[in-house]
């Protein structure tokens, strides 16, 4: 396990679990997360498998630091608390509000 895995699970751990469950994306009574990652959809296209069943399909190009990793590096994805997604070889966290642009 990389070190930026266990420094994302151990500040992850500092929440209470109902705070991420509160947090979670709420869309006409319909709670969302985050399934499965897939970038071998459409070239520069990035495929989110939702937890309500959904597929929303949305340009990489809506996230700079990911459109720059390799092809390898995209492979790499970790969800967390089905409610965020980041990268081995990035610092940064997204959440399933980034998907949708809320």
């Amino acid at each position: 396990m990389g070190k930026l895995m266990i420094l994302l699970y151990f500040i992850l751990s500092l929440f209470p679990a109902d705070a991420t469950t509160n947090d979670m994306c709420k869309f006409k009574d319909t709670t969302l997360g985050i399934k499965k990652l897939d970038f071998n959809v459409k070239r520069g296209a990035m495929a989110a498998y939702l937890t309500d069943g959904r597929e929303i399909i949305v340009p990489v190009s809506m996230f700079p630091d990911i459109k720059h990793l390799s092809r390898k590096q995209r492979e790499d994805w970790m969800i967390m608390d089905d409610q965020y997604f980041s990268f081995e070889a990035l610092s940064r966290i997204y959440s399933v509000k980034d998907l949708l642009r809320l």
